[in-house]
């Protein structure tokens, strides 16, 4: 067999990782790097876009070296990206006209509540798939083009580009101005059946569907790149997908009813749902990926603020050293403590799409110190994602009996034994944390025939099985609901 390697590429929230994969597929070597979470007053999240291109640039080749391989042998790259955070910039110059505005930021809120007349809102869910929100990449476009004077000069001659990072990246590698159905799907602008960008959304957002990229399958070739002279010879780009959708595949979620939870600054859950959309009320109607020239459409409900809460309880409580002290220390507090808490930092996603919720901490005694509070912020990201499962089981017919999942926290042995307790039923963790960007090196590799399906048996997993009692289970289910009634602006009927 001919010695062929693949990268993967996972553009996330809080930075980049390169990982280098055998003809095999097994993981040789991974390079990581941060980069600047740019954050103001007014909590205006966003990133340099510049900076993340640079630091995927010298990651491949740092991950190349550290591998100690061949960069010759190196067959092609797939790509997974942080989604919905959003780039503007010019075609001719390939310089963005403004700092990438991130999946978090909510800063389009009031341009989604101007345009919502008329059923409008009814009519974006009905033809994407997605409840109306400032989250999603649309709006987002539509406040840099009426905030920044340079991207209204560029829509009027044709040379703004807008993306997502998958977007951007391809651009600045390859200079194609390209994306795949998972990622336009997640836009607030493409029409979920025709697989196109719709017209009537991207005008009322003042956006031209020319500054939009072509809409493609996931698993084509995008372009072809020398990584800016790194390499002497040209490789492909042959797989794109958003995070989510590549740790569904990387996941083996491949079946309809396969399900998969990603726990990372936010969660993502994932139903397969086959070829054909299904709606649900809360969640959102989107695509897996395009394949093998077929379509493939899931149910997912996004939680805003997940493992993030770990991270504040570090940096802004200072109540724990590492992230890896939390699951212990919630594993000591006193098992009668009622402490709840809702990190609604940026509203609450899926399933009730409040973005004027506020956290709140509850329900705590004389008694309830640090280790309660700790657990409370760990239980907070299994209720949450519970939350979303229910929900799809109500609306969508689905028993839910296993749930593949991954991202850095399942290594949080308390979070991941309380989440099997929660849903009541098993949970399976692979051996391997980066399922984002397995998925996308994977579809790149079968892809170009590099791997066939058997590439996904080199991942093991550990088996999770529920050891609550279901009423007390359901005890601590009821308290949570109560906790986040208590913050919801939007009350249900």
């Amino acid at each position: 067999m001919t010695e062929k390697y693949i990268i993967g590429i996972d553009q996330s929230t809080q930075g980049t990782k390169v990982l280098v994969f055998s003809p095999e597929g097994k993981i040789l070597s991974r390079c990581d790097k941060p980069h600047r979470q740019i954050i103001d007053e007014r909590s205006y999240v966003e990133h340099d876009p510049e900076e993340i291109f640079a630091n995927t640039l010298a990651l491949i080749k740092e991950a190349a070296e550290k591998a100690g391989i061949d960069k010759t042998k190196i067959a092609g790259i797939g790509i997974s990206n942080q989604r919905e955070t959003t780039v503007g910039w010019n075609r001719r110059t390939g310089k963005p006209v403004y700092n990438a505005i991130v999946w978090q930021c909510a800063r389009a809120e009031g341009i989604c509540r101007e345009l919502d007349t008329d059923g409008f809102g009814e009519k974006v869910l009905k033809t994407t798939g997605l409840n109306y929100s400032p989250y999603y990449a649309g709006p987002k476009m539509s406040w840099i083009i009426r905030n920044v004077p340079e991207a209204q000069e560029l829509a009027k001659t044709g040379d703004l580009c807008f993306g997502t990072i998958d977007t951007w990246l391809l651009f600045k590698m390859t200079g194609e101005f390209k994306t795949d159905v998972s990622n336009a799907s997640r836009t607030m602008f493409m029409d979920l059946n025709k697989l196109c960008w719709d017209e009537e959304i991207c005008t009322k957002f003042g956006i031209p569907v020319q500054a939009l990229p072509e809409i493609v399958s996931s698993d084509v070739c995008f372009g072809m790149t020398d990584l800016c002279g790194y390499l002497d010879e040209k490789i492909p780009v042959h797989a794109m997908l958003g995070d989510s959708h590549a740790a569904l595949f990387g996941q083996g979620c491949h079946e309809p009813g396969m399900i998969k939870a990603t726990y990372g600054t936010g969660s993502s859950i994932m139903l397969n749902v086959g070829e054909k959309p299904a709606y649900c009320d809360g969640i959102a109607s989107c695509i897996a990926w395009g394949r093998d020239g077929k379509t493939y459409y899931v149910l997912e409900g996004n939680v805003t603020f997940s493992c993030a809460v770990i991270t504040w309880l570090k940096d802004d409580l200072k109540l724990i050293d590492s992230p890896k002290d939390s699951g212990k220390l919630a594993a000591l507090a006193n098992p009668e403590d009622t402490t709840c808490l809702v990190p609604a930092f940026s509203g609450l996603g899926a399933p009730h799409w409040d973005t004027e919720a506020k956290a709140a901490i509850c329900f705590m005694t004389r008694t309830s110190g640090r280790n309660e509070i700790v657990r409370a912020a760990e239980d907070a990201v299994a209720h949450q994602i519970a939350d979303v499962i229910e929900t799809m089981g109500k609306n969508a017919g689905v028993k839910v009996t296993e749930l593949r999942v991954d991202g850095g926290a399942t290594r949080d042995k308390y979070l991941m034994q309380f989440q099997s307790d929660m849903l009541q039923c098993d949970l399976l963790v692979p051996d391997v944390e980066e399922l984002s960007c397995i998925g996308a090196a994977y579809m790149a590799g079968i892809a170009m025939g590099v791997y066939d399906e058997h590439v996904f048996d080199v991942i093991s997993r550990e088996r999770y099985t529920p050891k609550m009692d279901p009423a007390k289970k359901d005890a601590k289910r009821e308290l949570w609901r109560r906790a986040v009634a208590l913050v919801r602006t939007n009350k249900p009927e």
